[in-house]
């Protein structure tokens, strides 16, 4: 169940251990996360979501109608229990828990990116890392002390100031002070991708139903046995839940409850720019991704915390982004783009800042996967893998402990 990137490669690596998969979904399959997002690929993000400070700098940003950051006030048990359990990850503990294992599934799922492009130059894989831009002294010392922590994990970084930065980007104004280029991390088109991987499942014999309702399960024994959907009825001996923002309904018709939140956001792509970047960067003060794409480049950012009916594209929270660009790249003179032209996704987010990668305990023949908010394009691969392994009985290729629903 799922048809976006994590479920594809959940998809891809089943059918490599010979398994019969067949995939549904309730969309087209021809949008989504997986096809808007910024299409790096980033063992440089070892902290979490849930980390210190993030409470204090959220409640400021939640005031400013351009800010990267906004949760959508409701009356809901749900966002109440998030909300707490988001509070009490947000410490130390838990981010020096996190890292690891982090860093480990991200340099996992690389290394199956680099196998993937060893194969095949259709999705435009690079190794030109990531440029964490900051352009105030505050966040310059913040981003150089997760740079620091970086180094000493084994992640490669350099630390540049604002003439590093411009001889990097050859010549190319940059405003800002300074950036920590994470020289680990790559990047691809996901369009690109997502097309190569459909067509690789297609030759395997895995078959992908589009506008596929899930309406109920039936359990016996503890096992699902079968799935009612507006298409008829599916068996199977293993299920996955790999839906993203949406396993939270999918689940709860099975009494498992997920603690996850759709996080809204958007992107757009700019085509035949005189200038342009042509190293990924992250624009720190706005937490905007800026991602060259072959001829054209992909502007993407915010993260509104709401729910998956709200398909509203927020014209301030746009107007902050396009700011924030023109604001560290004024050569490159963006403006504001039809709503029209502007891909709007959610990304799931867990109260932990972690995705979830676990088999069931309560149904036996049920695997899930979901939760992993900006970085599933990033995770896809390790995420698919370890879904395979678990499904299969394998023993797990990096440990998983701390991938699990709350």
């Amino acid at each position: 169940m799922g048809g976006g990137i994590i479920g594809l490669c959940s998809a891809y690596y089943l059918a490599k251990e010979g398994a019969k998969v067949t995939i549904i979904d309730q969309s087209d399959m021809l949008d989504g996360c997986s096809y808007g997002n910024a299409g790096m690929i980033v063992p440089s993000h070892i902290i979490p979501m849930a980390q210190p400070g993030v409470i204090h700098q959220g409640i400021k940003w939640m005031f400013n109608a351009k800010s990267p950051f906004y949760i959508k006030p409701a009356l809901s048990s749900d966002l109440l229990f998030w909300l707490i359990q988001f509070y009490k990850n947000s410490n130390q503990k838990h981010v020096d828990k996190s890292m690891v294992p982090l860093r480990n599934l991200s340099f996992f799922s690389k290394e199956l990116y680099q196998d993937f492009a060893n194969a095949t130059t259709k999705f435009g894989y690079q190794e030109k890392g990531l440029l964490m831009l900051y352009n105030t002294e505050k966040v310059g010392e913040e981003e150089i002390k997760i740079g620091e922590i970086a180094e000493k994990m084994c992640i490669e970084v350099d630390f540049l100031n604002q003439q590093e930065v411009a001889i990097l980007e050859n010549g190319l104004k940059v405003n800002a002070l300074g950036a920590v280029h994470y020289k680990s991390d790559a990047h691809l088109s996901p369009n690109h991708f997502m097309a190569f991987l459909k067509n690789e499942l297609n030759e395997m014999g895995v078959k992908m139903i589009s506008k596929c309702y899930l309406k109920d399960f039936n359990v016996s024994e503890g096992k699902i046995t079968e799935i009612k959907t507006n298409l008829g009825i599916f068996n199977a001996d293993e299920f996955v839940i790999a839906t993203g923002s949406w396993s939270v309904e999918i689940a709860k018709k099975l009494g498992i409850k997920l603690y996850i939140l759709p996080g809204k956001g958007y992107s757009f792509n700019v085509e035949n720019l005189t200038v342009k970047p042509t190293i990924p960067s992250i624009l720190c003060e706005g937490k905007v991704a800026v991602t060259p794409l072959g001829e054209a480049v992909r502007f993407g950012g915010t993260l509104e915390i709401t729910n998956t009916k709200d398909t509203k594209i927020n014209i301030k929270r746009l107007q902050g982004i396009v700011e924030k660009v023109n604001q560290f790249y004024p050569d490159i003179k963006v403006d504001l783009p039809e709503t029209k032209k502007v891909w709007l996704g959610f990304r799931s987010c867990t109260p932990t800042g972690l995705p979830i990668i676990e088999k069931s305990e309560k149904i036996k023949n049920l695997t899930i996967t979901a939760g992993h908010a900006m970085m599933g394009l990033s995770l896809a691969p390790a995420s698919g893998k370890l879904v395979s392994e678990l499904v299969i009985g394998k023993k797990p290729s990096v440990d998983i402990t701390e991938f699990r629903s709350c």
